[in-house]
């Protein structure tokens, strides 16, 4: 596949990964929304803000992915495709190192005037819904998607292991903000979940800025002391 792009021209190369990232964004809305369904829960129709919002963000990430590619090509990012063990390894590997970068940078945002100029604008939302996911300030967007390209430059990751990332990254994305908890408490509380980032902890985040700063773990949280049930 990366070969196959490397022969596309730069105008192709925008359409094909332009695509990508809309088709990402309708699936993840269709489950997110089909979720909400599933359950019998009331679904808010996104306004036209969002939309608009959700539209810019897919734009921004358009030009990461872009660079992304870029940086591949020019060897700044390499991957290894082997099939192998390595794929479950690098796989937690980058989970845990994003898990960590975002909390840092979630919790640096959070204590700077830069809440004010830039993250507010995602915390207006406190009850979300699944399109809210993709309803930031293009600065935050341009942000995540720096810290992104940075964490996957430290090493020859596996490929594998970071599609696997990226389908995880808008799966915890979605149940974040679904604005409801899909899951029982006595499931969450079972050692496959209780460590994770569930829709009631990133909802309690929209609710009260002050806690649960993680994506998908709330073992930063848990060790700085600012986790919330």
């Amino acid at each position: 596949m990366l070969h196959f792009l490397s022969s596309q021209s730069p105008q192709s190369l925008w359409v094909i990964f332009l695509t990508e990232n809309f088709a990402v964004t309708a699936i993840a809305l269709f489950a997110g929304w089909a979720t909400l369904r599933l359950l019998k829960k009331p679904v808010k129709p996104p306004s036209g803000k969002e939309w608009r919002i959700c539209l810019i963000t897919n734009l921004i990430n358009t030009a990461i992915t872009f660079a992304g590619f870029w940086l591949w090509k020019h060897n700044y990012i390499t991957f290894s495709f082997d099939a192998n063990w390595r794929i479950a390894a690098d796989f937690v590997v980058v989970f845990i190192l994003m898990d960590l970068a975002m909390y840092i940078f979630h919790y640096a945002i959070h204590h700077s005037v830069v809440y004010k100029i830039i993250h507010r604008f995602h915390h207006q939302y406190q009850h979300p819904i699944p399109i809210d996911l993709f309803v930031l300030h293009p600065l935050e967007t341009v942000s995540f998607g720096a810290l992104w390209l940075a964490v996957i430059s430290l090493n020859s990751f596996n490929f594998y292991a970071i599609a696997i990332y990226l389908a995880a990254n808008v799966i915890f994305g979605i149940i974040g903000h679904l604005g409801i908890e899909p899951l029982s408490a006595n499931t969450r509380n079972k050692p496959v979940f209780r460590y994770l980032g569930t829709s009631t902890f990133h909802h309690t985040h929209h609710l009260d800025v002050n806690y649960n700063f993680g994506f998908y773990t709330n073992l930063w949280d848990k060790l700085f002391r600012t986790y919330k049930d």
